[in-house]
């Protein structure tokens, strides 16, 4: 061997080693995938009624690869470990990860949403898919989850017709309502949830996004963000809820798991609060907040 062919070899390593570097983070970039989980109810086109466009196209345009998304679609008026449930998300969150060679998956949930999520990270043992979803999860983003259940839940087994004027916040008595019962939440999070206080942390990040209050005022132009029957409606559903609440949810339900990323008002464009509905729609810059955190 030559001495230029000597001189060459570390110019050569010193460039290959550069271009490395240089990959390195686009190809990490374009493996990070985003996941929408919808809360109660038996969905099969969330991306259209659960979610809305303006919301998923907005935030997975935050990732290098922006179709390295998916929008399940899952049964979830069943108990979290149901198979419709927990079993459908598993198998969906499955197929995306290996269609997509996803390995870092950033999870975005609504309400319920969080609670099937936190059974499948609490659960590993329970269904062989588990573990490799544990595995690539970098965070899961929790809007406004009923991690310590809803009064709202309460009122609507209690059969005093509560349910029929909510019915389309509630899905009236469902498994999924019944176990959003303060009581019954509090014996899962006890016994088969992580995250809670006194309780084993969960393997990965669960932090919430907390909304603290509605608006529904007809003069006002914020009432309409998200649809203004439905923030009409969680002003009234306030009255079985604390001061703090978003027209569904206490604060203190939000907050029980995990952390706390922030309270609505808090980042939200103008101060605005999010009603439950609103926290699932692009409203007061919401989507622009998850849009920028996708990234690991």
């Amino acid at each position: 061997m030559d001495k230029f062919s000597i001189a060459r070899r570390p110019l050569a390593a010193a460039m290959l080693a550069a271009a490395s570097l240089l990959a390195a983070p686009v190809a990490a970039n374009a493996a990070t995938g985003v996941a929408f989980v919808h809360g109660t109810g038996n969905q099969s086109n969330a991306y259209q009624d659960y979610w809305q466009p303006a919301m998923v196209d907005s935030v997975r345009g935050g990732l290098a690869n922006p179709s390295n998304y998916v929008v399940i679609n899952c049964d979830f008026e069943q108990y979290m470990w149901d198979s419709r449930a927990a079993g459908c998300l598993a198998q969906q969150l499955t197929s995306f990860i290996s269609a997509k060679g996803i390995t870092q998956l950033i999870v975005i949930t609504h309400s319920n949403g969080g609670n099937v999520m936190r059974w499948i990270m609490s659960n590993p043992t329970y269904d062989s898919r588990y573990p490799n979803i544990i595995s690539k999860i970098v965070r899961v983003n929790a809007i406004a989850p009923s991690s310590a259940g809803t009064p709202l839940a309460d009122a609507a087994m209690n059969g005093n017709g509560f349910e029929q004027a909510v019915g389309w916040l509630l899905g009236y008595k469902s498994d999924a309502v019944k176990m959003q019962q303060v009581s019954w939440m509090a014996t899962y999070n006890a016994n088969n949830l992580y995250g809670t206080a006194g309780r084993p942390a969960l393997p990965k990040t669960f932090r919430s996004v907390v909304g603290t209050d509605v608006d529904s005022s007809p003069f006002d132009s914020d009432s309409y963000c998200g649809g203004y029957p439905e923030n009409v409606g969680l002003e009234t559903t306030q009255n079985w809820l604390n001061s703090c609440s978003d027209g569904f949810l206490n604060c203190s339900s939000q907050s029980a798991a995990g952390s706390v990323w922030f309270q609505d008002k808090q980042r939200t464009a103008g101060a605005e609060p999010l009603s439950h509905n609103q926290s699932r729609r692009a409203c007061f810059n919401l989507n622009t907040i998850l849009r920028s955190d996708m990234t690991p």
